[in-house]
């Protein structure tokens, strides 16, 4: 848009003038001149119409007027006492200006607020995360005026070239703390891995597992709270969880360790559901930070067209904020149903790790017991063995003695009896002692329900966290 006008009117006795009118958009006003037709030749014409109004110097003659009117919409560009044919372009080049003026005023006010980044920017020692989001949120309104073509093309770059000089200092800053993190976060990896280096030694030689369980659990949420790279982190998780299932194994067995069970299932939902959440919350809050921004500038805003300029915008950040606020709340409900989801399986599990721990110790028992019935029945044949080959041995020496035969036959048939009372007896022993160990291992298992702390009680392994 061109900020200068040059056409043909008459004065107030009705005499011929050349009108030329330039815009000062900083001062919201427009000079105005006028040549009358007898100074003006046409070397002078054809220069203002082809280079004053292209912004090029051109000498004034002797004998014009200059005057200065305020730019508004409501009143005419050109005075009383100046008449033109073509009002058609005097309107147009009003509405055009006023946007210019406009424009010009919210690239004031966004040079403003750069100079200001800029000061705070070069006071940092160190990078800050907040100046960051605070340059890219400054940015992103200027970049959405450049798109709606608010903003004019010169204005547009410099702004750019100014911003870009800041991102290049904070990605400096920036650059600097990523080498410091990046060393801090590999002196704890190092220190992580040596832990677990120690708890699977320990696992190994099954030194008190549910002690390195818990100590486990407190590596886990360490874990989630130390300053760690991408890369570092994926490797660190990889050994906590192996280290978790190392535990679960040996303390429950092999079918105790999955990586696809419900809680582990929900418990990744969960977590991704948090983040999730907190991405959303921060959003919200940027977004209300802009909307009291806007709030701010309409009150100091001038002029209608910045004002419209303004009030769409406030109107853009209230429907995102309604739209993602309904979000926010789809998504706390689906929390709480989360929330329900896990207690009620953590229940389930905590009821089939007690059947479990039951049915192994049950088992355990009954192997042991019959190991021993097996030695008892051993100890009972080569006993009743032994009987029958001194009554065999007997017959033998006393082939002419009946009575002597007929005391032997006793002494067969007695050994014969006392073996079966002997299998009868250890057969009601031996079920009496499995019910007894069965009864004295759920004893056991509620003294410890009773005594262990409730964390102990989460055997789920650590949530892998991006």
């Amino acid at each position: 848009m061109k900020k200068k006008l040059v056409l043909w009117g008459n004065d107030a006795e009705d005499k011929k003038v050349l009108i030329a009118l330039q815009l000062n958009p900083e001062d919201n006003k427009v000079d105005i001149w006028t040549f009358p037709d007898d100074i003006v030749t046409d070397e002078f014409s054809d220069k203002m119409m082809k280079e004053w109004r292209n912004d090029k110097d051109v000498d004034f003659p002797e004998g014009h007027t200059q005057t200065e009117r305020e730019l508004t919409m409501s009143e005419s560009l050109l005075p009383d006492d100046l008449k033109v044919e073509r009002t058609d372009v005097v309107t147009r080049a009003q509405t055009e200006w006023h946007f210019i003026v406009l424009s010009s005023k919210l690239n004031t006010a966004y040079q403003g607020e750069l100079e200001d980044l800029r000061d705070r920017i070069n006071k940092l020692e160190r990078y800050d995360a907040g100046m960051w989001e605070n340059l890219k949120a400054f940015w992103g309104k200027v970049d959405d005026q450049i798109r709606e073509k608010n903003l004019f093309w010169d204005h547009a770059n410099a702004l750019k070239d100014k911003t870009n000089e800041l991102f290049g200092r904070m990605k400096e800053m920036r650059s600097k703390l990523d080498d410091e993190f990046k060393e801090k976060a590999q002196a704890n990896y190092d220190k992580m891995m040596s832990s677990l280096d120690d708890i699977e030694k320990r696992v190994e030689n099954n030194s008190k597992l549910s002690a390195v369980f818990e100590e486990l659990k407190g590596l886990q949420r360490s874990f989630r709270d130390t300053k760690l790279t991408k890369d570092l982190r994926s490797k660190l998780w990889d050994r906590l969880d192996g280290a978790f299932k190392m535990v679960k194994e040996k303390r429950f067995g092999a079918s105790a360790v999955n990586d696809n069970s419900p809680m582990d299932r929900l418990a990744r939902r969960y977590d991704g559901l948090i983040k999730a959440i907190e991405k959303m919350e921060r959003s919200i809050e940027r977004d209300k930070g802009d909307l009291a921004y806007e709030n701010r500038k309409i009150q100091r805003t001038e002029g209608q067209l910045e004002m419209q300029i303004r009030q769409a915008k406030l109107k853009m950040i209230e429907d995102r904020i309604q739209s993602k606020v309904a979000k926010l709340e789809d998504m706390n409900k689906t929390k709480a149903e989360l929330d329900n989801k896990m207690e009620a399986q953590k229940e389930r599990d905590a009821k089939r790790a007690e059947k479990q721990k039951i049915a192994e110790a049950k088992k355990a028992a009954e192997a042991k017991i019959a190991e021993e019935i097996k030695a008892k029945a051993e100890a009972v044949q080569e006993e009743a063995g032994e009987k029958l080959e001194r009554a065999a041995e007997a017959i033998k020496s006393s082939k002419e003695e009946p009575s002597l035969i007929e005391k032997v036959q006793e002494n067969i048939e007695h050994a014969v009896e006392d073996v079966i009372d002997t299998a009868k007896a250890i057969g009601e022993v031996v079920s009496d002692k499995v019910e007894d160990a069965v009864e004295a291992i759920k004893e056991k298992l509620e003294e410890e329900e009773e005594t262990a702390p409730e964390a102990a009680e989460d055997t789920s392994p650590p949530v892998k966290e991006d």
